[in-house]
Parts: structure tokens; sequence; C-alpha cells
């Protein structure tokens, strides 16, 4: 159904380049043919209007006639000989239908004035009006195999856009399901921590989990609100919170109208789950932890840092470095060199982890 609607689209697009073309070319024939009466003949100048009106309306016949009964082998223009081939036959008829058509109108109309339309012997307007026609012929022939190709390639070419989007649509899904098990996992394992010191608090956490799967499962989208965002963040640090509840403190500094702004799904959750598993995991000492968002010019900032982490440290038990790849390949893919992330050392310790994405201009400086 999309393909043809393509073609259908292109097809529209072809005849109008086509049609505006002939008209101007024959308004053009039309000044010509009165500006070299005027300075050659003395006369109504109906009569150069009739010459050249009777050839357009005798070569849009002839024109509309072949592309009737020729229309059905433009797929063969991909195959310039076997195209041109199926054209060549129809000079034939343009030789021997164009004098006859054309200066029967002359005649007729000349005749309806009570005059008599004077020319050459019929012999010599024939080879005359023939190698015109040639030209003529030649010239269309040509142009239209120009457009067609035109057509052909734009239609490859949107074609080829939206495998690529499509493409990419479907390495984002990829990318995102692989994500969320991450994202489980690790919340399940907090769970198991503390199941068998304290039943209702790992009651909690579970319940709390079952809200955080609903609200995950239910983007469906690449790209959700900052808002939303921000409250699937906020109930991964409250349950990862509870499992170190003497050992993080998280500060929340998200400048105000950026509610709206779109951000990729599921993009801070790995950067501060990182600073779970890489840092409040491995030191006794409270970790205070930091996250913010907001406007710098045309971006979006938004920061995870720590205040004790270590970019040079060995990697934790088990970890891949998977999420932080993941996320930066959805970047690419969403948005090019236009988005990063960068890890930062700070001194004397801490990791801060930037998500610099691009915003609309009218968004940004709302």
């Amino acid at each position: 159904m999309e393909d043809l609607r393509l073609h259908l689209h292109l097809r529209r697009r072809m005849r109008l380049v086509i049609g505006g073309a002939w008209i101007l070319f024959w308004i053009l024939m039309m000044v010509t043919a009165v500006q070299d009466f005027l300075r050659h003949d003395d006369g109504p100048l109906w009569r150069p209007l009739l010459w050249e009106g009777s050839s357009a309306v005798t070569a849009t016949v002839l024109l509309l006639v072949q592309r009737r009964f020729t229309r059905r082998h433009d797929h063969l223009v991909i195959r310039p000989r076997a195209w041109f081939a199926r054209q060549a036959p129809w000079l034939l008829l343009y030789w021997a239908a164009f004098v006859p058509l054309a200066f029967g109108i002359r005649h007729a109309v000349y005749g309806l004035a009570g005059d008599v339309y004077p020319h050459a012997s019929w012999p010599r307007v024939f080879v005359y009006e023939n190698v015109k026609m040639t030209i003529f012929f030649a010239i269309f022939v040509v142009c239209t195999f120009g457009v067609l190709s035109w057509q052909v390639l734009q239609g490859e070419r949107l074609r080829a856009e939206r495998m690529a989007t499509q493409l990419r649509t479907a390495q984002l899904h990829a990318l995102t399901q692989r994500m969320q098990p991450h994202f489980l996992f690790n919340a399940l394992n907090t769970v198991a921590a503390v199941m068998h010191e304290d039943v209702e608090r790992a009651d909690a956490l579970l319940v709390r989990l079952s809200e955080l799967l609903r609200a995950s499962l239910a983007t469906g989208t690449q790209q959700v609100p900052l808002a939303d965002e921000l409250r699937l963040l906020r109930g991964y640090a409250e349950l990862m919170a509870e499992r170190f509840a003497d050992r993080v403190t998280i500060a929340w500094r998200v400048a105000s109208g950026l509610d709206d702004l779109p951000v990729p799904a599921m993009s801070l959750q790995p950067l501060l789950e990182n600073v779970f598993r890489h840092t409040v995991e491995r030191h006794t000492a409270p970790v205070h932890v930091t996250i913010s968002a907001r406007r710098d010019g045309a971006r979006l900032l938004l920061v995870v840092e720590d205040d004790a982490g270590n970019l040079g440290g060995p990697p934790a038990p088990g970890g891949t470095g998977s999420a932080l790849a993941n996320l930066r390949a959805r970047l690419a893919a969403l948005h090019g060199e236009n988005a990063t992330l960068t890890l930062t050392a700070l001194a004397p310790a801490g990791v801060r982890a930037e998500l610099a994405l691009p915003c609309a201009e009218a968004a940004c400086a709302s």
C-alpha cells in the first residue's frame, strides 16, 4: 500500500512537471511566431497564433496517444535500450499524421475566414515538417526518459529512507528491550539481598518493583517526556535506597519548564544504576548523589554525579559495560553526533555522567 501511494504521488509530480514544461514551450513558440510575423508581415495576429496553435494542438494529441500506449513500458526505463526501442516506432505516426491534422486545421480556419491558407507544395511541406517533427520527437522522448529516470531515482531514494528508518526503529527497540531486563535483574538482586533479613521490607520492594515494571512496560515509544523519565528514575532510586538506606543520599536539582522535553526512554536509569553498582556497593561511608537537569543553550543537560566513584577502578563483579554501550548506541541512532554521553572524574573523588541532548529551539527558549 505504501509503495502504491508513493508511486501515485511521483506519477502526479511527473505529470505536473511535463505539463508545465509543455505549456511553457508552446507559449514561447507562439510569442516567437508573433514577433517574427510582425517583423516580416502585415496582417491580423490570429494567423501566427493559428499556425503555432494548430501545431500545439496536433502535437499534444499525438503526444497523448503515444503516452497512452507506451506508459506500460515505463518500467523499462532502467534498461534504456529497451525503453527507447519501444518509443522509436511512434515517430512514424508523427510523420504520417502531423501534416494532415495541423494543416487541415489551418485550411479549415482560413476557409471559415473567407481566405486561403498559402503554403509550399505538399512534398516540400511533408519533408520540412517531418524534419521538424523528428527533432521535436527526439527532444520529447529524451525529456520523458529524463523525467521517468528521475521518478525511479526518487522512488528508490524514498524507499531506502523508509527502510533505513524501519531498521533504526528496530535497532532502537532491540536496544531498549536489552536494557529493560538489565534493569529488572538488578532490581531483583536488590530484593534478594534483603528478603531473608526483613520480609516486610522485601514485600514493599516487590510492590515498588511491580510499579516500576508497569511504568517501564507502558513506555511504547523511543522517547518520552522528561517528567515521565524522572518519575521512573525516582521510583528506581527509592527501590535502591531501601537496600542502601544508610549509605546513600540523593539530591534532585531539576530546573523548571523542562517536563515536556523529549528524552530517550530509560536513559537516566542506567547512569544511576552504575552509581549504585560501582560506587555505593563498594563503600561503607555514605555516598552523596546529585541528579540534575537544566538547559544549556540549544541542549538539555542531564547529569548524574556522585562524590565517591572512581573511573579508573576495577569493574564491578559480573559487569559487562553493556548498559552504557547500549545507551550510546541509542543516542547515535536517535540523534547522531548531536547527542553525547560523557563520564568525567571529579576531584578529589567522584564521577560525573552527563547526557547532552538536542532540544527544539522553541522548547529551549521557552
